[in-house]
């Protein structure tokens, strides 16, 4: 098995300031102990609050650093991207200095993406890829499209797709002025999505892991093994209980599954 002391890390001479200096960027703050960043990416509609309970079901060794985009939580009055590439090529900026020690990206549908996308910006401009790459509940960026795009659907056909969807609750839903503000940042994080266009390149040097919910209708086993194409390094599928929010009921196995893999690093 790799370890994190390889090729993939290109580290910068002198120590990065802590992640929460960022605005992109939240953690607890500087870990003596930590050994290793985990970089968390959010779905659509989603933020760095993902993750907050991720710090507790992790060793100490491994610092969770959550990504939060333009548009949401604090940063609510920034206008949110609607297109990857410009969003890859700002967070690629806003990651760089942390990256002083391994690393590790997960990212979950939305998140995948941008992960992958950022890993291969990053190993073009930079020489670096992060140890372990984990995408979670999207299928491989290669494969088409199996729906209809929706960002720029009418607003009813659109809260109805994302009832569906079945990953905002009935409450946010059901409450006019929280839709009001929530649907600028959703119709832009859809259309991050489906305007994306894959661009074939070398496969990455570091495993890949992809990760799924078993009840869900959205990305299948089929589709999550497609990201094998994207790696000559070792790559696995795990399924866990759940549809495509699996990650919300079943976080505490999650990251257990996270923590073997990464201790393997360590």
């Amino acid at each position: 098995m790799q370890t994190v002391n390889n090729a993939y890390q290109r580290r910068p001479a002198a120590p990065a300031p802590g992640p929460a200096q960022s605005p992109w960027l939240v953690s607890r703050g500087p870990s003596p102990r930590a050994r290793l960043r985990l970089f968390c990416f959010p779905y659509a509609g989603g933020g760095a609050a993902t993750y907050n309970a991720w710090h507790a079901g992790l060793p100490a060794e491994i610092e969770v650093v959550a990504v939060q985009p333009p548009g949401r939580a604090g940063r609510s009055r920034e206008r949110p991207f609607d297109r990857l590439g410009p969003l890859v090529e700002a967070l690629a900026a806003a990651v760089l200095p942390h990256l002083d020690r391994p690393y590790a990206f997960f990212g979950h549908s939305m998140g995948a993406l941008i992960a992958f996308e950022l890993t291969r910006h990053l190993r073009r401009a930079h020489g670096t890829q992060p140890a372990r790459l984990f995408v979670s509940g999207r299928r491989a960026p290669h494969l088409p499209r199996t729906k209809k795009p929706m960002h720029d659907l009418p607003e009813q056909e659109f809260m109805s797709e994302l009832r569906g969807l079945n990953g905002t609750p009935e409450e946010v839903l059901a409450h006019p002025e929280l839709m009001e503000m929530m649907l600028p940042l959703l119709r832009a994080d859809f259309a991050v999505v489906e305007t994306y266009e894959f661009a074939p390149e070398a496969p990455l040097e570091c495993p890949v892991r992809a990760y799924g919910g078993l009840r869900d209708r959205e990305v299948s086993r089929e589709q999550l093994e497609g990201w094998r194409e994207h790696t000559s390094a070792d790559f696995g599928v795990r399924m866990l209980p759940g549809d495509h929010f699996y990650l919300q009921a079943e976080g505490a196995l999650l990251t257990r599954s996270l923590a073997g893999e990464l201790h393997a690093l360590l």
